[in-house]
């Protein structure tokens, strides 16, 4: 059984970052280890979260001891993403490189979670700038949304084509979210080789959790020996599918339940090949 170890945030109420990610992963099949950064109860578009950040000391702490279960060795993936404080992320590249060393065939995620169009940073200079001075050039695969691929790329981001420059221009695999299509909204993919667009319809409406629910499956398609346009075409699918579940009865949260146990395409989901 494969393992993945998220290094994010644990909203106990809310379908979002690396508690959501566990449950999916759990629901497909692959074993997740959570070493939280922050424990909320509720998502903050919600109102006053609660809970709070995780020290770096009790960080490391605890990823000290899944690395004295011998743990690292059998993680094949490690997903990095929501970060409140620029130690944690310290915390976070030193155990990339033990997950690397301790199993040099292991895929080392980056979700530069950092912040959105029309916001800006949700993160505070500092972590942003940890995030990409430390994690990205450790990262395998780096998926940031169009916003995040133009800040870490210093390009523009405004389409399909722009997302493939930018992301190339990263020098390493790029899962790019929240593309603008037309009426559409799309996912790029691209490494030196291959640039794929998977595009879906936009609605008005989605819950929080999007990209960390494409993150974390794009990543189990690969590790279920996909090839990438393969899998973007399954992980795309699935959020389509979970957003349209959500959209049934007006949930407020992503209904992780509802994904399925085994990726597929769906026909929610056009993939056209780039230049």
């Amino acid at each position: 059984m494969p393992t993945v170890l998220i290094l994010s945030s644990h909203v106990a109420a809310s379908r979002v970052g690396g508690g959501a990610q566990a449950l999916a992963l759990a629901r497909l099949g692959i074993e997740p280890i959570l070493a939280p950064t922050v424990i909320y109860g509720r998502h903050p578009g919600w109102g006053p979260p609660g809970g709070g950040p995780v020290s770096a000391e009790i960080m490391q702490s605890a990823l000290d001891a899944v690395a004295y279960q011998g743990l690292f060795a059998e993680v094949d993936a490690v997903i990095c993403g929501y970060f409140a404080l620029p130690e944690q992320v310290t915390v976070a590249a030193r155990t990339l490189d033990f997950v690397r060393a301790a199993n040099p065939r292991a895929r080392l995620v980056v979700d530069p979670i950092m912040g959105d169009a029309g916001k800006g940073l949700y993160v505070s200079e500092a972590v942003a700038e940890a995030i990409a001075e430390a994690l990205v050039p450790r990262a395998d695969l780096v998926t940031p949304n169009a916003w995040e691929l133009s800040r870490l790329s210093d390009l523009p981001v405004f389409d399909a084509a722009s997302a493939a420059r930018a992301a190339r221009a990263m020098k390493r695999p790029v899962l790019v979210s929240s593309v603008e299509v037309k009426a559409e909204i799309g996912v790029v993919y691209a490494d030196a080789e291959v640039a794929a667009l998977a595009v879906h319809a936009r609605r008005a409406k989605v819950p929080n959790g999007t990209g960390d629910l494409l993150s974390v499956l794009f990543v189990a398609g690969l590790l279920d020996m996909l090839e990438p346009k393969a899998a973007l075409a399954c992980a795309v699918g699935a959020v389509a599918d979970a957003a349209e579940a959500a959209s049934v009865g007006d949930q407020k949260e992503l209904p992780i339940s509802a994904l399925p146990t085994q990726l597929a395409r769906s026909p929610r989901v056009r993939l056209e090949t780039l230049a």
